[in-house]
């Protein structure tokens, strides 16, 4: 990286990636590593500094997630945050155990001893605990800065540059969270602001320039936001050697093959073949009820039909017995953490078409220029790029489309039946003017059937939820509390137009514990 850089060691914590956004907001590059990781890939990074995550571990257990105590040497600045503090402690020579009085929620922290850490923060701050252990001994080298009423809050060896903190800056309860993160990356580290749209434009634009070098490539374009800025930078690399290829696989959102076509065409200029796989998809999905099988069933299909279009991209442009082509795919780094367990000791929640459901024995390289970004990020590179926010607003969709909408089999039918559900969902959420306002909001086919009456005649049919959330990047989100007369336009539309529904349900289901999809 030709930037400033900050590595932050993912020990499993579920705030991990706030602090990797909490950073960029500083316009400095952070990047989430597992804390597994061999001490060669972060010296590769150079990084300025280096974050120990928190974890819900105890440091001392046997199975406990570890990192190569190396990077400790690295005369580069570490902060150590929660379980990262006790990491310190118990592999430096102190002493971890399990603490009296358990600390969870809201606190009061002192500090107690000058640092560049703490500058500029007050004497007492409110602060988010959650940890049941407590550093009892420090190491040598080390002297106490913060503490609570219970227990350490804050240590630090400036000599061996290196801090930690008991508590959490990087969550909205810790009211100056912000400033101590930027004392550590900005003064302490030497971070300069250089991560910016425009600098991740033009470095992504060479670096691809350069990985494709005379070849070609080919993008999977859904229409949504993440492709089509992924086309974008591509094509401004390489110019008419990316073809975009748009698959309709059967389970799309209501005329969206014509409407996406169209805009990709017209508004962005790219070179779009789009192919209508709808029946190959949908008959590879007959019978399947499983969340993943369909996933991978999705991933491995689409594989094969771009595979099917380059060979004839290659043969048409005279490229014959070239075997491979580079894939474009719009994942991003929620993708990837959902769809993979290297980071730290973090669980996989579920395969992600383009991530997880990629066969092993895939012809085509892949090129991912957005894999680093959150959401949001995304769309604010699409907006320097210049496009159109008819584009650059448009909900997240998910890349194995409506199938992971329909819980149980995926036919032709219920296809059909959701696309009208979810139109109205849509239809209205816009006249409503909630459209940009919430993340994403949707309508879901469940395999419940219920008795209901309608027209004085007894009916017997599907159920179909209503899912809103509010959300940043997606990692976390929270049920959007639509107003009632909204719903209830929502519930009479559906029931009254869409044939093959009879109930329809409202889901108040965060993340966590559920997912934003139901599969």
């Amino acid at each position: 990286m030709d930037t400033s850089t900050i590595v932050i060691l993912d020990f499993g914590s579920q705030y991990t990636q706030l602090i990797a956004r909490r950073i960029r907001e500083f316009n400095v590059f952070s990047v989430v590593l597992p804390c597994t990781v061999p001490l060669e890939q972060i010296k590769a990074l150079n990084p300025k500094g280096i974050i120990l995550s928190g974890g819900p571990s105890s440091v001392y257990d046997v199975d406990a997630p570890n990192a190569d105590v190396g990077m400790l040497t690295l005369d580069v600045p570490v902060l150590g945050i929660c379980y990262g503090l006790q990491f310190i402690t118990h592999h430096l020579g102190g002493k971890v155990e399990p603490a009296p009085a358990r600390e969870y929620g809201h606190a009061a922290v002192t500090v107690i001893a000058e640092t560049p850490l703490f500058r500029g923060l007050p004497q007492t701050m409110d602060v988010w605990m959650s940890h049941g252990d407590e550093a009892k001994t420090l190491p040598p080298g080390f002297v106490l800065t913060a503490q609570t009423a219970n227990a350490v809050a804050g240590i630090a060896d400036e000599a061996r540059r290196i801090w930690a903190v008991q508590f959490h800056p990087e969550v909205a309860h810790t009211r100056q969270g912000m400033e101590l993160l930027k004392n550590f990356c900005m003064d302490i580290c030497g971070c300069a602001a250089d991560w910016t749209p425009e600098h991740f434009i033009q470095t992504t634009v060479e670096r691809v320039r350069a990985q494709v070098g005379d070849g070609h490539a080919i993008c999977g374009l859904s229409g949504g936001v993440d492709s089509s800025v992924a086309a974008v930078l591509v094509a401004k690399a390489i110019g008419d050697r990316l073809t975009c290829i748009f698959v309709n696989n059967g389970v799309l959102r209501k005329d969206e093959f014509a409407k996406v076509q169209t805009t990709m065409r017209e508004q962005l200029g790219l070179n779009v073949v789009a192919v209508d796989a709808s029946e190959r998809f949908l008959t590879k999905l007959a019978g399947v009820t499983d969340p993943e099988t369909k996933r991978k069933v999705i991933g491995g299909e689409f594989i094969s039909v771009f595979d099917d279009e380059a060979k004839k991209i290659f043969e048409a442009e005279k490229h014959v017995g070239e075997e491979v082509a580079w894939l474009v795919q719009g994942t991003l780094y929620p993708d990837v953490i959902e769809s993979s367990s290297v980071h730290g000791p973090s669980h996989t929640i579920k395969s992600h078409h383009n991530v997880g459901g990629l066969p092993a024995d895939m012809k085509l390289k892949l090129i991912e220029p957005l894999r680093d970004l959150f959401k949001d990020e995304v769309r604010r590179i699409g907006r320097d790029l210049g496009m159109p926010d008819e584009i650059i607003e448009r909900q997240p969709f998910p890349g194995p489309g409506l199938a992971v909408r329909i819980l149980g089999e995926v036919t032709a039918e219920r296809v059909a039946i959701l696309q009208e559900a979810d139109q109205i969902v849509v239809d209205e959420i816009k006249k409503a003017g909630l459209y940009r306002k919430v993340w994403q909001s949707f309508a879901v086919l469940l395999p419940v059937k219920s008795v209901g009456v309608m027209g004085d005649q007894r009916t017997y049919a599907n159920t179909c939820a209503i899912r809103a959330v509010e959300s940043e990047d997606g990692m976390t989100a929270d049920w959007a509390a639509l107003p009632y007369e909204l719903l209830r336009t929502i519930s009479s539309r559906i029931v009254s137009e869409v044939r093959g529904i009879n109930r329809v349900v409202y889901d108040i289901t965060s993340k966590p514990p559920g997912t934003i999809e139901w599969e």
